[in-house]
């Protein structure tokens, strides 16, 4: 990326070792890494509706994006909702693993997360009581999001996970 704004006249950026980029160029590198299993899942679903469906509504006149709408949107319905009930578990979590190898001294201020803050507490500093009581909190919280999810899948579209 840096050889192609050096290219453009422009100077280097350092991305995880500057607070203002470390956060967008974590973003992004997290879309990467999950883009290609949502791909993946989605279009499973998709390749499950019913092609008559589709042939049906092109003969009573309906366009792309009318069928994507009435047909495609249901169909994969239970599927988004299982796939958001199922992220919603671990959106506390924020990618402990990529973060921890990605993130300095420099970019604590705006790079830090729970995880990461317990980590440094409890393995850096040693308050091991401090540390738990936090990731305590975030797996009550996690559950909470869980069962709620849960409850408003089945309400929504009827489907249960167990």
């Amino acid at each position: 990326m840096n050889r192609i704004l050096q290219q453009f006249g422009r100077s280097p950026i350092i991305f995880l070792g500057d607070n203002r980029w470390f956060q967008p160029t974590i973003i992004a590198t997290d879309i990467w890494k999950n883009f290609g299993f949502g791909t993946i899942v989605y279009l499973a679903a998709i390749s499950g509706v019913n092609v008559e469906l589709y042939e049906a509504a092109q003969i009573d006149g309906a366009g792309h994006i009318k069928q994507t709408w009435h047909i495609t949107l249901p169909a994969i319905t239970p599927t988004i909702v299982l796939l958001t009930a199922l992220s919603l578990g671990s959106v506390l979590d924020a990618g402990f693993d990529q973060i921890f190898n990605l993130y300095n001294p420099v970019v604590y201020e705006t790079g830090d997360i729970i995880d990461t803050l317990v980590y440094r507490i409890g393995f850096g500093s040693g308050q091991f009581g401090i540390s738990t009581a936090t990731g305590l909190f975030k797996s009550a919280v996690a559950m909470a999001l869980i069962i709620a999810s849960h409850r408003i899948a089945y309400r929504t579209t009827g489907y249960r996970v167990f």
